[in-house]
Formats: C-alpha cells, structure tokens, sequence
C-alpha cells in the first residue's frame, strides 16, 4: 500500500496560480499588442489602453502582407512562402540525415580522432553566424549559388548540423546498448541494430531536433539578407523587414505578416509537442 498523498494546503495553492497566471499574462500581453495592431486599420497602434483592441477591426493588413492588394502580389508572396518551406524543411532533413549517423559512431563507436573532432565541433557552435557572411557569400559567389535555394540550405546546414550531432548524440548515450547487444546476439548486424533498435529509441529526439532546425532557417534574417538579392527568392523574414524602413515603418503590416510568419511553427510545436518534452529530456541527459 503507497502511503497517502499530502493534501497540498488551499493557500498555497491559490498562490501557485495566481503566480502562474500573473506569469503567463505577463508572456501573452506583447503578444496582444501584435494582434491588436495587426488588425488596427492604416497601420496606426491601437489607442493607450489595460487591454489592447483595435477600434475598427480590419483584414487590410493582412492583404497587404499576403499581396492582394495589387496584381500579381499574391503569386509573389506564394513564391517566397515557398522558398522558406523548401529552404526550412530541406535544412532540418540534411542536419537529421547527416547528424544522426555522426551522432551515433561519436556516441558509440570508439575511432581515431574522437575528441578532437567533437571538440571542434563545439568550437563552430562558439562563433555567430553573422561572422561567416563575407567568407560564405565570396565561396558562393564562387560556386554560382548566390540567389538560389539550394546555396542558403548549404549555409544553413553548416550551422545545423554541429547542433544536431550535439543534441542527438546525448539522446543516442541514453539508450541502453544491452538492446543493441541483444539484437546482435539474435543474428542482426550493427547496421540492422541501429535502424531497428536505435532509430525507434531515438525518434523523439529526432524530431525534436528537426524541429529546431527548421526553425533556425524560418526565421533566420541576416544571412538570407546578405545572400539574397531578388524578391523572387527571398524567404519571409526579409520580407517582412521591408515594412520597416529607415524613415518609414508599417507597424500594422509587419505585425500582421509577423502573425503569418509565426503561425507554421505554432503549428509544428502544436503537432510534435509529445516529442518535444521527451526529446529534450533525452538529449539533455547522459546514461
């Protein structure tokens, strides 16, 4: 018999929510800011008040973002929506395909070189970005993929894959390798163990990992800005800093297509949120 729970006392329990609750205003009411002014009309910020509601609701804004509002605008937010996707999803399979493998010779197979490699691995994560863009952008230049997907998926995977190799590399030291011995010892080979036991074991931390990587590239700004030339090709950050100018913003607009931008990866959280506490948990934890 497991002895009884403590009943937790009605003070503190009030205590408990009203601290989570004063919390999770306080996370959310930037946010209703962004949809009041997303949907205030001519781009103007709602008048000064506890909660924040645009006066005249309007969907102008986000016609605008989306390019309905003159010809041919609407084809050319769909082409840039699409190159983020392609540019996104192809970064977050190149860091999984190529880091899943490396993660696990690193976490399992004893090699030549071992320490140091993980070592400069961690070096890359040490420097930003944005200190690359001149090398990266003369080797492309180089290469004749300046404005083009494929060049920024490149970059992108240069800074994913360290990442990825990290995090599923500790998920991969948490599992057993008793199930992997077994698997052997029933006629499998190290191959056939690792698609057959490690892969399944591993599949929270995978798509965790897939996760952040594509959120790196959704959202990444600076180096699409610097590679990127042609409204054609740009991905949807560098469209929605055009609302911003130096003498000139559309604040209503860019809250609006900030609020389109966000909500694929709302929907990618919503989607794998199981995966991502278990995965985290996985990755942050050595057996």
């Amino acid at each position: 018999m497991s002895p009884p729970k403590e009943r937790v006392p009605l003070w503190v329990s009030i205590g408990s929510h009203t601290v989570l609750a004063a919390a999770t205003l306080f996370a959310v009411y930037p946010v209703l800011w962004v949809v009041s002014l997303a949907f205030s009309a001519g781009g103007d910020a709602p008048e000064p008040r506890v909660v924040p509601f645009p006066a005249h609701p309007t969907l102008d804004n986000f016609k605008q973002f989306v390019g309905l509002d003159h010809t041919g605008g609407f084809a050319l937010f769909l082409g840039q929506l699409g190159n983020s996707l392609i540019v996104s999803l192809a970064t977050a399979l190149v860091a999984v395909v190529i880091a899943t493998p490396a993660s696990y010779a690193l976490a399992r197979l004893p090699f030549f070189g071992k320490e140091g490699a993980l070592r400069t691995l961690f070096a890359t994560q040490m420097f930003p970005a944005v200190a690359s863009a001149v090398p990266l952008y003369v080797l492309l230049e180089h290469l004749h993929l300046l404005d083009a997907r494929s060049g920024l998926v490149l970059v992108y995977a240069t800074t994913a894959i360290p990442f990825a190799i990290f995090q599923l590399k500790g998920a991969i030291e948490t599992i057993p390798v008793d199930l992997e011995e077994a698997a052997m010892v029933d006629g499998a080979t190290r191959f056939q163990a690792f698609v057959k036991v490690v892969l399944p074991a591993a599949r929270p931390a995978i798509a965790v990992t897939a996760l952040f990587a594509f959120m790196s590239a959704w959202n990444e700004f600076i180096l699409a800005a610097t590679l990127l030339s042609r409204k054609s090709a740009f991905t949807l950050p560098i469209v929605l800093q055009s609302y911003v100018g130096e003498h000139l913003a559309n604040w209503g607009v860019f809250a609006a297509g900030a609020l389109l931008v966000s909500a694929p990866v709302m929907i990618l959280f919503y989607i794998v949120q199981r995966q991502l506490i278990s995965g985290l948990t996985a990755g942050g934890v050595k057996g």
